[in-house]
């Protein structure tokens, strides 16, 4: 940025693409790296975190930052692709800063009324090519929703105080507002690179789905730390928002006694659903199935299949393909007759009955099939999802692709690094 650039608010940095000089896309802010320095000087920003391609959180230096644009961060082109570790005298500006109780403090030094951290403002020096903290965006008032009432103002930063100290009890509201446009997965890569204090007070601040969204992409240690710090009510909603299959895989991690007072305290339909696949062993098909696949009847319509794929909650695997099925068309079900792929139903007039479309060939998985046989029948008939029919004919549920995907990579494969090899962008 030229001198006398304007100030730029960190809130409009978070998950902003970085390029390098090519145009090659090189990751995105994941966070801004300060040092707090003594006295009442601003901090100096050190550089940014950038998550790559590989979802690997690297460093970025402010000297190898060319420009900070609309919407996007140019860099020098060649970056360190080492795993980004915190130092004991940085800070994370999104991360840590961002929600804080602090001080107001008079033309005397004397310390004022407690206000909100909402957002921050960062400058680049004239002539120079470092950076610092410029400006704090408060609001006035109590801690609570991030749209309660109450005067916002912005201070300089030597006119607060209480950034150096230990936040207790810090919310989480503007720090989730920053993020709120990523992708349950990629929201769940911040979090888990939080403190287990922060990232207990961001899901405290999550909504029950979005929790439950974001629950699913993070590693079962972080899962049953989240969950642990939940109270037993909110923990069992959470738990009730969650696909069955990934709320069964979270309770077979706790303790039997923890289990089931969740299970008890849950919808009895939903904790029916968790309760029969808890039954099944982890590796099979049975245990990875989700038990609600699109089921239709034998008279329903292509059109009434369609509206069906159409529901915006589904995940492309389970919206790949609808079940038919004699009444009750709820897992277990009656009869299975077979299924009808999306490709299908786009190739037949609307008012065609789905029995007439049926594949009744394919042989459907046993819950008992291990984990390597539900991969090979993916493999082999080219599927994203198998049903699962038991021995009376009835279809359990399905098996999805990422749900095999998830168990057969090793525990650790969202902290694996997909290229070991280092990694240059542009010259």
């Amino acid at each position: 940025m030229a001198a006398g650039a304007p100030r730029i608010f960190v809130s409009h940095l978070a998950g902003v693409p970085v390029f390098d000089p090519n145009g090659d896309k090189v990751g995105r802010v994941s966070d801004i790296v300060a040092m707090l320095r003594v006295g009442r000087r601003p901090p100096r920003l050190l550089g940014m975190v950038v998550e790559v391609l590989t979802r690997r959180r690297i460093f970025v230096p402010m000297t190898r930052i060319t420009g900070v644009e609309s919407g996007q961060v140019i860099t020098t082109g060649v970056v360190n692709m080492r795993r980004f570790e915190q130092r004991p005298t940085e800070r994370l500006v999104l991360g840590e800063l961002l929600d804080r109780r602090v001080r107001l403090v008079g033309p005397s030094g004397e310390e004022g009324e407690e206000v909100t951290v909402l957002d921050i403002a960062v400058q680049q020096l004239p002539a120079r090519r470092e950076w610092e903290i410029d400006k704090v965006f408060v609001r006035r008032g109590k801690p609570g929703a991030l749209r309660r009432k109450g005067e916002t103002f912005t201070v300089e930063w030597s006119a607060v105080t209480g950034f150096s100290l230990e936040e207790e009890g810090q919310g989480a509201e503007s720090l989730v507002a920053t993020f709120e446009r990523l992708r349950p997965a990629d929201l769940a890569n911040v979090m888990h690179h939080l403190s287990p204090k922060r990232r207990a007070e961001v899901a405290a601040a999550l909504d029950d789905d979005r929790l439950a969204d974001v629950l699913e992409e993070l590693p079962d240690d972080d899962q049953v730390e989240i969950l642990g710090k939940l109270k037993e009510e909110r923990a069992a909603d959470v738990l009730e928002a969650m696909d069955p299959d990934d709320a069964a895989d979270l309770l077979s991690e706790l303790p039997e006694e923890d289990k089931e007072r969740l299970l008890a305290l849950m919808r009895p339909d939903d904790a029916a659903d968790v309760r029969r696949l808890l039954a099944y062993e982890e590796r099979t098909a049975g245990g990875l199935m989700t038990t609600e696949p699109i089921v239709l009847r034998p008279d329903a319509t292509v059109a009434d299949a369609l509206a069906r794929v159409r529901q915006q909650d589904l995940s492309p695997a389970l919206a790949a393909q609808v079940y038919v099925c004699r009444p009750p068309d709820e897992t277990p079900t009656g009869k299975y007759l077979g299924m009808v792929h999306f490709q299908r139903l786009l190739r037949d007039p609307p008012f065609t009955l789905v029995s007439l479309l049926v594949d009744s060939d394919l042989p459907p998985l046993g819950p008992d099939t291990p984990l390597p046989a539900v991969a090979g029948y993916l493999a082999a008939y080219n599927m994203v999802a198998a049903p699962v029919v038991d021995e009376s004919g009835s279809l359990l549920g399905a098996v999805t692709v990422d749900d095999v995907l998830d168990h057969l990579l090793p525990e650790d494969w969202r902290e694996t690094d997909f290229h070991e090899e280092g990694v240059t962008h542009g010259g």
